[in-house]
């Protein structure tokens, strides 16, 4: 008994459906994109039904720990059995069956993270991930993505093009025990793979895996069809399925060669034929006949599964791509959860590594509940106090988030006295903020061939007087080994604390040292913005506050180039400094 999934009348979710229960392991699941609906509602249901009757089904809960989900000690039953108690984890719990993964878009990158790698190493399971995010800025993480080798976008218009549901008992209309075996043992197809691999790279597709899941939604077909050998047919389907939805680019249309002569020189119709425009060509391209090679007919199916005016838009979405390691450390040391700053109310949740417990609130969320839970207890020695996993509180703590001040001050010349005592005066106002604010100064001094950093990240005033009065003056403006090491200084601080960092340079931008040391102002100039722009990359926060008499362009162009506030202050003294730092934190 067999199906065929190129009729008509099925739409491409219920195709989708159908291959992944014949093949789980090898499409890993399915990215289903779309508002809860009941055409939603409807492919969950052809899922369930074709998947074996005894295969687990089981739902992802938005908050998990790593113990319900990769398994482990049991802590509430342990406690109350006095004994070690190993708990069962969900994703052992599915295997052979279907993980239902609702509001993916919200899913974290480690939890995301954890179930790609089980899915690698196990593949017992698929995963149907319920995507419904608005855009490309809301979508599950990347990881999971994939490897979920099918991709099926629902639509309002599409809740009409469903077929009835498949009522209790009804049969499938093919084997799927026998549709399994025939993908176990389907012959590999050079030509299909071939053509599967020009069509990623023709359409922009990095990863290596979309070759391998098309191939594996192929074979799938095919055996849906009950054949023990794929066809051109099985593989547009995969084409649509697989491919489409991750194309980033259309090809390249190849150059047709004239198909008339030219005219001859000083002909009225060749004067007339180069002053008329060619009429656009809207109608769609012909279809490819039977014969066609097998690589142009899945770069068709591929383009015609494509939305019109979706790939207009790529270019654009391509230069804001996320990056699921992209996150600076700010944002990871948010993550993590404090361990000391001020304390927070405790809440409900699983002690991890590093997590404190709330005893006392622990107990106060135990102690009502005793007499009904001995009166449940069948042991003869019952424990005395009974907690279980939702009485557990643990301890919050909120950490302040540190902004650390880098003044990188120009020491070179008839710069050094003025602008240092302005430099003394700002750090000694920006430490007095300090005892409130609870932030950090750091100094770094620019002088002869290189630059050097005087003072570490601290709230020393002491240590920041020492280091100012100790400084000398005069020399070259190595202006670009100064923005590298205020560079470096700031990605340091951030890695560390995960705090912000401010970087504030001090100097009329007059660079007449290049980064190798040697004199010349064209050269210390250019190596000046390269580093400049490196900073900005880096997407490191600057203030550029222009020192010289009377502002000059290289100082501007050097705050665009680094994407800093430019401030000129002529006439700058320590609170002027001050004030233009405060207005930039």
């Amino acid at each position: 008994m067999s199906v065929d999934l190129h009729d008509e009348g099925l739409s491409d979710a219920t195709r989708a459906a159908w291959l992944l229960a014949v093949d789980p392991a090898g499409l890993g699941g399915i990215h289903l994109r779309g508002p809860a609906s009941a055409a939603r509602d409807g492919v969950l249901a052809s899922l369930q039904h074709a998947m074996p009757s005894d295969a687990p089904w089981r739902r992802l809960p938005a908050q998990i720990d790593d113990d319900r989900l990769l398994g482990g000690l049991d802590l509430a039953l342990s406690l109350a059995t006095g004994r070690p108690v190993e708990q069962r984890g969900l994703l052992a719990e599915v295997d052979q069956g279907l993980l239902i993964a609702g509001m993916a878009e919200r899913m974290s990158a480690g939890l995301a993270a954890k179930i790609a790698a089980a899915l690698d190493q196990s593949a017992s399971f698929a995963v149907v991930a319920l995507d419904e995010g608005r855009g490309d800025d809301e979508a599950p993480p990347t990881a999971l993505l994939e490897r979920l080798a099918l991709v099926v976008t629902l639509t309002e218009e599409g809740k009409l093009a469903w077929p009835p549901q498949t009522q209790e008992g009804q049969v499938l209309p093919f084997d799927l025990a026998e549709a399994r075996l025939r993908v176990a043992l389907m012959p590999l197809d050079e030509a299909c793979i071939h053509a599967f691999c020009s069509a990623s790279q023709l359409l922009g597709i990095r990863s290596m895996r979309v070759p391998l899941q098309a191939w594996r939604a192929t074979c799938a077909a095919a055996a849906c069809r009950g054949s023990d050998e794929v066809n051109a047919q099985d593989a547009e389907l995969a084409a649509r399925l697989v491919i489409a939805p991750r194309a980033r680019q259309l090809p390249a249309a190849p150059a047709e060669p004239d198909s008339e002569p030219p005219a001859p020189p000083g002909s009225d119709d060749q004067a007339a034929h180069q002053n008329e425009e060619p009429p656009p060509d809207d109608s769609p391209a012909p279809p490819r006949p039977d014969d066609a090679p097998l690589e142009d007919r899945v770069i068709d199916a591929t383009k015609a599964a494509i939305p019109a005016g979706l790939l207009a838009l790529l270019g654009d979405l391509s230069g804001r791509a996320r990056s699921p390691n992209n996150s600076s450390g700010k944002n990871k040391a948010a993550q993590k959860p404090a361990q000391s700053g001020r304390p927070l109310p405790s809440r409900r949740g699983q002690p991890r590594s590093g997590q404190r417990v709330d005893v006392l609130q622990t107990l106060r969320a135990a102690i009502p509940w005793q007499k009904l839970r001995q009166a449940t207890r069948t042991e003869a020695a019952a424990p005395r106090l009974i907690i279980t996993r939702d009485d557990f509180h643990l301890r919050r703590y909120q950490r302040p988030r540190e902004t650390t001040t880098i003044f990188a001050v120009d020491a070179s010349g008839s710069q050094a006295l003025n602008r240092l005592a302005e430099a003394k005066g700002a750090v000694e106002l920006l430490l007095a903020d300090c005892y409130v604010r609870r932030d950090r100064v750091a100094l770094i001094a620019f002088r002869g061939s290189a630059a050097e950093t005087l003072l570490l990240p601290t709230r020393s005033l002491v240590r920041a007087k020492r280091s100012l009065q100790a400084l000398p003056g005069g020399g070259g403006t190595p202006l670009a080994a100064a923005i590298e090491a205020a560079t470096g200084l700031a990605a340091l601080v951030r890695s560390r604390d995960g705090g912000q960092a401010l970087v504030v340079f001090l100097t009329d931008a007059r660079a007449n040292v290049a980064r190798d040391g040697k004199p010349g102002r064209d050269a210390a100039m250019n190596d000046a913005l390269a580093a400049a722009r490196a900073m900005r990359a880096a997407g490191v926060s600057c203030l550029l506050i222009d020192t010289s008499p009377r502002p000059q362009p290289p100082a501007l162009a050097l705050a665009q180039a680094m994407a800093a506030r430019y401030v000129a202050l002529p006439q700058a003294d320590s609170a002027a400094v001050f004030a233009a730092v405060s207005a930039a934190r």
